[in-house]
């Protein structure tokens, strides 16, 4: 009898079907044993032994499989054709000969996919295990246990707060910090671009200003409205004709087949999946004998896969949509370790399949693989210049329309970010000296824009550009940053949390070599090396712990306070950002004579004064805002400043009496602000136009709670900020007649009746309120209705202080249950 070993159940089944009588196959459920977390565990000392321990969780299958071993003449491991599957294996075998059942002949098979015809071959095709892989993934685990508990206890020591450090870990971590510093530290840059519409034969096409006066202007050239109107007043004054007509054709090619890397960014970007669900989705489809396996750096599908692809392509489409001859695509990676065919369908015949999330990676899987065994797509690009006569304006249009297709058709691939250039407009047919009739002339004002934070798939590509880690692991290693709490995801972009960022300040600071990029990536080829023969395991091993040892030493043998006080020095630009009075940033705001550093607490890092216990000052570390902390005001262009008050964020324009505020609203964080919407905000309230009926005019703005409309002083609630700018007169109607419909005036809306200050002893902000029961006086916690026949516009200070208090000293009003009070039970 032969015993197969395979990873997952699901593949057992489907694989013991395939192999029929005298073959008994079993899943060890992923791996069996690894290296326990406790010192130890891997000994630098004894040419790094590792002491592996079976997995708790995996006694009953590996008892199921030595059991079945003993009575087996041959064991044959079928695990997944990866660096990871090859261990596995290797740990199965090693059980087994320690539990003196291990068969005398072993056997290692893989296949790319589980399919009648790939198990057949791979069974026919057998081979030993490959002990470069095996002492890869031995070096994998061992730099990454020693990393992790060297490191790990240093931070739990010395950084109140931090929870892990790990080698690939925290430096995908350092990539989203090294973003958000750079998102800080852009200032936006004013500029205006002046364009024109022109008509020809029927057809509209718009043309920007590219030179003017023999100077050829760039996108920052116009740095000003005035100098924008000026160039608009050029452009106005003008009679252009063509002066250029510029056509060439290009083509593009199709993208290769889904690597594990290019499968998670696609994934990402068109069907919003993480790189985790993408993973777990990816596998039941392999064990379903879907598509091939899905860890691999691999680009190429196998000749049989290329021949059905082709014909499919035939049959959808005509045959211009097939090349002359197969594409070949060569992978990009440096020794590429995983399987090597790319991830793609095993039948080209079936185009859909399964459901739900397996059903759209799946048609993203099949489309990918076929397009890329389709014709080239051709286009063509034309460019046309308009000269004035006086020869002191050009202006540029540019477009391009797709000729064939091609793979097009079917796929094309998604981007992180859309290139301001290209152009999809159809431009007329033009000829040199033809005077297209001008429409319109207009300047525009934009701004330029940070760079953005790392998105799913961006950090994935980052990661593979730079070498870092593999893409198998990079689906677990973005899941244990958000599980650590050190990032947050927000609008699909990851966030560094306080904690993150200062764990990774202290790596930096005391770690800078082991989270540089260059020495990660360095590190990653060593690997690579020990897979492909050309180094010993151990020699890598011990070339890093000869160095990281001793670091590791002396950070562990600093104070607390050495290390608090080397990153209050590290920070302080971070911490503590010049202000614009050219004052001392770390002046203390509340006593005004002492200076701010960095301490550390029981529950992590905060920023202090330094005349405790005298001054009580505190701030969270990372809150550098307020502008009672010195916070110095954004400049946004235009006389608009982003300013920080007690109650949060708010823009700025003008002084004095003629000085103009706008707050923030919750929807709209203050990394997402732009000029633009600064601008929008400024110029609240925004009227709608009359109410049809009553001639009333319609508003729409955001208060204290929120986006709301007013007619004729009845409101109704908006859901977003947006809804602010965009709602129409039909929607507004309709949105006040329901609100109407809810009765009480202010049905639709928590905007207040009054405000009336803040009280004297708790600083709450009193208000009177209209309620479902009539109005009200409330501080946000307390509420307190107001006596029969008061006029709720009419209620003072004094009598909402009063009725407040006295309604807290009541205390809570008990609540009745559904039927009143309960009755007592009786015997039956």
């Amino acid at each position: 009898m032969k015993l197969v070993v395979v990873e997952s159940p699901a593949k057992a089944k489907t694989i013991e079907k395939y192999l029929g009588p005298g073959h008994r196959v079993l899943a060890s459920y992923g791996h069996v044993r690894d290296l326990p977390p406790k010192d130890g565990s891997v000994d630098p000392d004894q040419g790094f032994e590792m002491l592996w321990t079976t997995s708790p969780d995996r006694a009953r299958q590996l008892k199921a499989i030595t059991d079945e071993a003993r009575n087996a003449d041959t064991l044959i491991l079928a695990t997944d054709p990866d660096r990871e599957g090859e261990a596995i294996s290797w740990h199965v075998q090693e059980v087994l000969r320690s539990k003196k059942a291990l068969p005398p002949k072993v056997e290692r098979v893989t296949f790319n996919a589980i399919t009648r015809s790939a198990v057949s071959d791979a069974m026919a095709n057998p081979r030993q295990l490959d002990d470069d892989l095996i002492d890869a993934y031995r070096a994998r685990r061992a730099l990454d246990y020693l990393v992790g508990f060297t490191l790990s206890p240093i931070l739990w020591r010395k950084l109140p707060g931090a929870k892990s450090a790990g080698r690939v870990q925290s430096v995908a971590l350092r990539l989203i910090v090294d973003r958000e510093r750079e998102i800080e530290i852009f200032r936006a840059q004013e500029y205006w671009q002046v364009g024109a519409t022109f008509e020809a034969d029927g057809q509209s096409f718009a043309a920007r200003l590219v030179q003017l006066d023999g100077n050829r202007l760039d996108r920052l050239s116009i740095g000003s409205r005035g100098e924008a109107d000026a160039a608009k007043a050029v452009v106005e004054a003008g009679r252009f004709t063509v002066s250029l007509v510029e056509t060439k054709p290009f083509g593009r090619n199709p993208p290769p087949p889904f690597t594990t890397s290019t499968l998670q960014q696609e994934a990402a970007r068109k069907l919003g999946f993480s790189a985790s669900h993408t993973m777990r989705v990816a596998q039941s489809l392999y064990e379903d004998g879907l598509i091939t396996y899905m860890r691999t750096d691999g680009v190429d599908m196998a000749a049989e896969a290329v021949s059905a692809a082709r014909r499919a392509i035939a049959s959808r489409y005509d045959a211009g949509f097939v090349p002359d001859r197969p594409r070949q695509y060569t992978s990009k990676v440096k020794n590429a370790q995983e399987a090597h065919e790319a991830i793609r369908p095993t039948d080209f015949s079936l185009a859909a399949a399964a459901s739900g999330d397996h059903a759209r990676l799946y048609g993203l899987i099949y489309n990918r693989a076929l397009a890329s065994q389709m014709a080239s797509a051709r286009l063509e690009r034309t460019t046309i210049e308009l000269t004035d006569g006086a020869g002191r304006a050009v202006l540029r249009a540019s477009g391009q329309v797709v000729l064939f297709p091609g793979f097009l058709a079917l796929y094309e691939e998604g981007r992180d970010e859309k290139s301001e250039d290209e152009d999809g407009v159809r431009m007329p047919v033009l000829r040199a000296g033809d005077a297209p009739a001008r429409t319109g002339v207009e300047a525009t004002r934009h701004f330029t824009q940070p760079p953005p934070r790392y998105s799913e798939a961006s950090l994935v590509k980052r990661l593979e550009e730079l070498g870092i880690g593999r893409p198998s692991t990079y689906a677990a290693t973005l899941q244990t940053l958000k599980d650590r709490e050190y990032v947050r995801v927000d609008k699909g972009r990851f966030v560094p949390e306080e904690s993150g960022r200062l764990v990774t300040a202290f790596l930096e600071r005391f770690f800078e070599r082991y989270v540089s990029y260059d020495y990660t990536a360095e590190l990653e080829e060593g690997l690579d090396d020990v897979s492909g023969g050309r180094a010993g395991w151990q020699d890598l091993l011990a070339a890093f712990w000869r160095d990281f040892k001793p670091k590791a030493g002396e950070v562990m043998e600093q104070q607390p306070s050495e290390i608090t006080a080397a990153l209050d020095e590290f920070l302080a630009p971070w911490l503590y950002p010049e202000r614009e009075d050219g004052s001392d940033p770390r002046l203390c705001p509340a006593c005004g004579d002492g200076r701010l550093s960095l301490r550390g607490g029981k529950f992590g890092a905060f920023v202090a004064c330094s005349n405790y216990p005298e001054c009580r000052y505190t701030q969270k570390f990372g809150q550098t805002g307020g502008e009672a902390a010195g916070d110095a005001p954004v400049e946004l262009g235009d006389g608009i400043v982003l300013k920080t008050g007690r109650f949060g964020p708010y823009v700025e324009r003008g002084v004095g009496e003629d000085v103009k505020r706008a707050s923030l609203p919750k929807d709209l964080p203050v990394d997402d602000l732009t000029p633009e919407w600064a601008e929008r905000l400024l110029s609240l309230p925004r009227e709608i136009g009359p109410h049809p009926e009553t001639g009333q005019p319609i508003t729409a703005s955001i208060g204290r709670y929120g986006p709301y409309l007013m007619h004729d002083g009845k409101y109704a609630r908006l859901s977003s900020t947006a809804e602010v700018f965009e709602t129409g007169m039909n929607a507004a109607v309709a949105k006040l007649a329901d609100a109407a419909a809810g009765g009480g005036k202010r049905q639709g809306s928590r905007e207040p009746i009054a405000v009336l200050g803040e009280h004297p002893e708790s600083g709450k902000e009193l208000k009177v309120m209209e309620g479902k029961y009539g109005p009200y006086v409330s501080d946000g916690s307390t509420h307190a209705t107001l006596p029969k026949g008061t006029d709720p516009k009419s209620v003072t200070m004094d009598q909402a202080i009063q009725w407040v208090d006295a309604k807290a000293a009541k205390g809570p009003g008990k609540k009745k249950g559904r039927g009143g009070a309960k009755r007592k039970k009786t015997k039956a």
